[in-house]
C-alpha cells in the first residue's frame, strides 16, 4: 500500500500545482535555512498576496501611498502565527492580550539581484526580525538573505545587515497602511531581534502550523486507503 500511495503522490505532483502555503515544504534545513514563496518585489506598486483558498497569487490592493517594499517579500510555507507564536510575543513584549494573526510567517529577503518576478520560490538564511504588532496581533517580519547571493549570501546575523536598510524596512511597515494625517498608529515595531530569536520564532510558527493543520498528506492517504 505504501508503494501505491507514493505513486499517487508522485502523480499528483506531476498533474497539479502545489499550494504555496500547504503544498511546499519549508525546507529540510529549517529553521536555519528556509524555503520562501515570493509574493512581492521592490518594483511592485500593487500589493499581491496568496489567496488562501486557491493558492493563486491575487491582487490585494494598490499600494495606498508612495512607499514600496525595499526587498523581496513573501512568506515561509507551512508556518502559522498561532498560539505558540503569540505566547512568545507576549513574553517578549509583556503585553498579555497579543494573539497570532493566523497567517503564514512573513519574510523579507535581501538580494543584490534585481528579481522582478513574484510567484517564485527561493532559499534564504534568516538573520533576524522585526517584532511587529498590527493592533493586538503578532505580525513578525523575518529578515533573511538569499542563499548564494553575491552581496548578502554570506551574512548570518542581522548585525551584518546595513543599518539603513533595516531602517527602510521598519519605515515601510510602519507607514504602508498609514495615512499622512493619521494620528493613531496602525502598526508598531517593538524591537529588532537577532539570529537566536528568529530561529525560535520560526520553530514556533512551524509547530503552530502542525497543530492547526494536521498532516495533510496523512489525511489524504487515509482517504485513499478508505
Amino acid at each position: 500500500m505504501a508503494d501505491k500511495n507514493d505513486s499517487v503522490w508522485e502523480l499528483m505532483n506531476l498533474l497539479f500545482r502545489a499550494h504555496p502555503w500547504h503544498g511546499v515544504s519549508c525546507g529540510d534545513r529549517a529553521p536555519e535555512e528556509v524555503t520562501v514563496y515570493i509574493e512581492m518585489t521592490p518594483t511592485d506598486n500593487v500589493k499581491y498576496e496568496v489567496d488562501k483558498g486557491t493558492g493563486l497569487l491575487k491582487v490585494d490592493r494598490p499600494q495606498r501611498y508612495s512607499s514600496v517594499c525595499p526587498t523581496l517579500y513573501g512568506f515561509i510555507p507551512q508556518t502559522y502565527s498561532g498560539e505558540l507564536s503569540a505566547e512568545y510575543c507576549r513574553m517578549k513584549t509583556g503585553r498579555p492580550h497579543i494573539v497570532g494573526d493566523r497567517d503564514p510567517l512573513d519574510i523579507c529577503v535581501l538580494s543584490e539581484k534585481p528579481i522582478r518576478k513574484s510567484n517564485v520560490l527561493l532559499r534564504a538564511i534568516p538573520l533576524g526580525g522585526l517584532r511587529m504588532l498590527d493592533g493586538e496581533e503578532a505580525d513578525d517580519k523575518i529578515i533573511a538573505a538569499m542563499v548564494d547571493d553575491e552581496t548578502f549570501g554570506d551574512m548570518r546575523r542581522i548585525e551584518e545587515c546595513p543599518a539603513r536598510l533595516v531602517d527602510r524596512l521598519k519605515h515601510y511597515f510602519l507607514t504602508y497602511k498609514q495615512a499622512p494625517d493619521a494620528v493613531d498608529k496602525v502598526c508598531e515595531i517593538t524591537d529588532v531581534y537577532g539570529r537566536e530569536e528568529v530561529l525560535e520564532v520560526i520553530r514556533r510558527a512551524q509547530e503552530d502550523y502542525r497543530r492547526h493543520y494536521p498532516d495533510i498528506r496523512a489525511r489524504l492517504t487515509a482517504m485513499l486507503e478508505g
